[in-house]
């Protein structure tokens, strides 16, 4: 039975193993261990804002699946809650198996009972099964997201 719950700092390791795991991923992410500082701090400063909310999915003791939800105050939208859905990975051998939607209605629901009329999320362009896959679950591509490295 999948679970879901906060995530703890044991669980870093297999959090990074799974953003490595992943075409864009293994370009930007180190999942040697022991783990880059960055990591850890990145982690702890999750870990204690309110607004922040970073969970793993759970198959009995083995940790399946990861996405981080942001709860973002704003004043358009007559002051809405938006729930910003970052850094969704599934492991590798547990993919395509239903797991990533579980994971998006679980996170749907935690927007929800924030009290979010919003729930949004980027994706990179050559993603396009994964752009399918938001589709599927109600999403629309109605804006244009830009980043910028510094």
């Amino acid at each position: 039975m999948i679970t879901f719950r906060k995530a703890q700092a044991s669980d870093l390791p297999a959090i990074v193993a799974m953003l490595a795991d992943d075409p864009l991923g293994a370009g930007r992410e180190d999942a040697s261990l022991p783990l880059a500082q960055g990591y850890r701090d990145a982690f702890n400063a999750i870990d204690a804002d309110p607004n922040q909310l970073l969970a793993v999915a759970v198959d009995g003791a083995e940790l399946i699946g990861t996405l981080q939800i942001t709860f973002l105050a704003g004043l358009s939208r007559k002051g809405a809650w938006r729930g910003q859905i970052e850094a969704v990975r599934v492991a590798g051998h547990r993919r395509s198996g239903g797991i990533g939607r579980l994971m998006f209605e679980w996170a749907i629901d935690q927007c929800r009972a924030r009290g979010c009329s919003l729930v949004q999320l980027t994706t990179d362009k050559g993603r396009t099964d994964a752009h399918r896959f938001y589709e599927s679950l109600g999403f629309t591509g109605s804006h244009i997201g830009y980043k910028k490295a510094l």
